[in-house]
């Protein structure tokens, strides 16, 4: 029998500690075929959770059958990519819709729900919700496992870049955009 279609929620404070194991799965797992073994676990200092999504209103529950089957989320706020334990990555700035890209941030895919239009749920989510917000344009810090999918939905390369190292590892990311044009 197919999996059911992901159903897409803004996310709770109750949700955070299954969205963080949610996280520690995606990295360590879907990241292994693009990753050295250290670039991976220099990746769960690179990337996670920021809560300020979710106090937002900002960040994205997809559930099947009662599980997280992923999540991610979109920001009216300067900062780009990083966790809560990212400090030196935060910056609380707000955006002008008018000048500025919003950013999409922290999409994982559990693992278990990996290709199953869980990803490509909550990004259109999140396209939307910037473009409501007045957004004309998003911009994203991709993985090397997520840029396909970005590339998919429009998305183009801005540059490629090197996380700060973690213990001596950098982590490659790629900084991604796209007009939201097609929301009209």
């Amino acid at each position: 029998m197919p999996t059911p279609p992901p159903s897409i929620r803004v996310a709770t404070a109750d949700d955070i500690p299954g969205l963080r194991a949610v996280m520690a799965r995606a990295i360590a797992e879907l990241q292994a075929d693009f990753l050295t073994p250290a670039q991976v676990k220099a990746s769960h200092s690179v990337m996670g959770l920021d809560t300020r999504l979710i106090e937002d209103g900002t960040y994205f529950v997809a559930d099947i059958d009662g599980h997280i089957a992923g999540c991610g989320g979109w920001s009216w706020r300067a900062t780009l990519y990083g966790g809560d334990h990212s400090t030196a990555l935060r910056n609380d700035a707000v955006l002008d819709p008018a000048r500025d890209a919003a950013k999409v941030r922290a999409m994982y895919t559990h693992p278990d729900f990996k290709r199953r239009g869980v990803g490509a749920a909550v990004l259109n989510a999140c396209l939307d919700a910037a473009f409501k917000a007045g957004f004309g344009r998003v911009e994203l810090m991709a993985t090397l496992a997520g840029e396909p999918l970005y590339r998919q939905f429009g998305f183009v390369e801005v540059e490629h870049v090197q996380s700060a190292p973690v213990d001596g590892v950098s982590v490659p990311l790629i900084r991604m955009q796209r007009s939201l044009d097609d929301r009209r």
